[in-house]
């Protein structure tokens, strides 16, 4: 899906994370989830986007993921980046979250929001939903 966006591409790697998670909270709201935390931190960690997915009940925890796609090099996708080991460290702390929430008895799922950004065009963001299992 292709959202429009009308900033300049950013410029440094914290200024494209955060450039990343609005197109994703964008996303999400125009798919009708409703966003309960952005950035949530944790002694453990942080998670990006914690969010109510249509249906009411289910817990959505989301990672996002963005990448500068240049033309003159094999740029790698950004959902290659979601390691064995970063799928445990989202499994541990969304379960964690979920509990001290109070969330344990709700359905609970883990998706990946990745963007490809190109030099010169519109942000590409692709939702995987249910991206991170046990």
């Amino acid at each position: 899906m292709r959202i429009g966006w009308r900033a300049r591409q950013p410029r440094n790697p914290r200024q494209l994370g955060a450039a990343g998670e609005r197109l994703a909270r964008r996303r999400l709201r125009a798919d009708r989830y409703r966003i309960l935390a952005r950035n949530l931190r944790t002694r453990t960690g942080e998670l990006d986007i914690v969010a109510l997915a249509p249906d009411g009940s289910t817990v959505v925890f989301v990672e996002v993921k963005t990448r500068v796609i240049r033309d003159d090099r094999q740029t790698p996708p950004p959902e290659s980046q979601i390691t064995a080991h970063k799928r445990r460290k989202l499994l541990q702390l969304a379960q964690r979250v979920a509990s001290q929430q109070g969330w344990s008895d709700r359905p609970l799922r883990i998706d990946v929001i990745a963007i490809d950004w190109p030099t010169d065009g519109r942000p590409d963001v692709r939702h995987y939903v249910n991206a991170v299992t046990r």
